[in-house]
């Protein structure tokens, strides 16, 4: 496998934003399709058409859960990951509880996360857990899930669901999503079967560079074909 092609089964393609509609999602399950990155991360009714969109392509269908806030019960999580799996998600993306996090309700957190994980598992899915890192800032607390996540056996480990925004004194929302800091962090804090996906912020080539170096094995991009497009001038002449 090229270099291209390497960074292009990195990208969990980002078809999540609250405006879009069918037409939207047709139109990026074929830049998904065009670039053949690993999947696309799409909301959970649009796992069917999705599957059907990328039918004969070895692109993958996620699904996110409990997204964006993560403030679904667990048994809302786990229902909604088994019905993604049913109608065709090979891989699936939960948002933690955030204030149970937060508030250090560890036990809460290692039964949510292991009830997804295993619904998923049960299913034949992929797991990433999200920890919404522009929330949890505190650095022992992202071990802690990391650790959490090592013990209960998720597949991956995810920073942001891109959606994280923070309220500033002046009132307007700001947004840092993916950090080399808390990439690096994560990556050594994990076993050694678990994986690191960086999401939110990942714009531009060299910042998809810079996750690949850090060692992630997939990054969430809504700017996909900017980005390859970039890769293919600067690695092919």
């Amino acid at each position: 496998m090229g270099k291209i092609d390497k960074l292009a089964k990195m990208i969990d393609h980002s078809v999540l934003h609250p405006t879009m509609t069918d037409d939207d999602l047709k139109r990026e399950c074929e830049v998904a399709k065009k670039y053949n990155v690993a999947s696309v991360c799409v909301k959970p009714y649009a796992v069917k058409d999705a599957v059907q969109y990328l039918k004969g392509s070895d692109v993958l269908v996620g699904c996110v859960i409990g997204f964006p806030a993560g403030n679904s019960s667990i048994h809302v999580k786990v229902f909604e990951t088994e019905t993604a799996c049913k109608d065709g998600a090979a891989e699936i993306d939960m948002v933690i509880n955030i204030g149970k996090a937060l508030q250090g309700d560890w036990a809460y957190i290692e039964n949510e996360i292991k009830a997804v994980t295993d619904a998923s598992h049960d299913n034949g899915a992929v797991v990433k857990v999200i920890f919404e890192t522009d929330y949890i800032t505190n650095k022992k607390d992202i071990v802690r899930l990391c650790v959490i996540c090592t013990k209960v056996g998720a597949d991956y480990v995810k920073t942001s669901t891109g959606f994280g925004f923070v309220k500033g004194e002046d009132g307007k929302f700001d947004y840092t999503g993916a950090t080399p800091e808390n990439l690096k962090l994560m990556k050594v804090s994990v076993g050694p079967n678990v994986k690191v996906k960086a999401s939110g912020g990942v714009r531009t080539l060299d910042q998809l560079l810079v996750v690949q170096e850090i060692g992630c094995e997939r990054c969430g991009a809504s700017a996909t074909a900017s980005v390859l497009e970039e890769a293919k001038k600067r690695f092919s002449s």
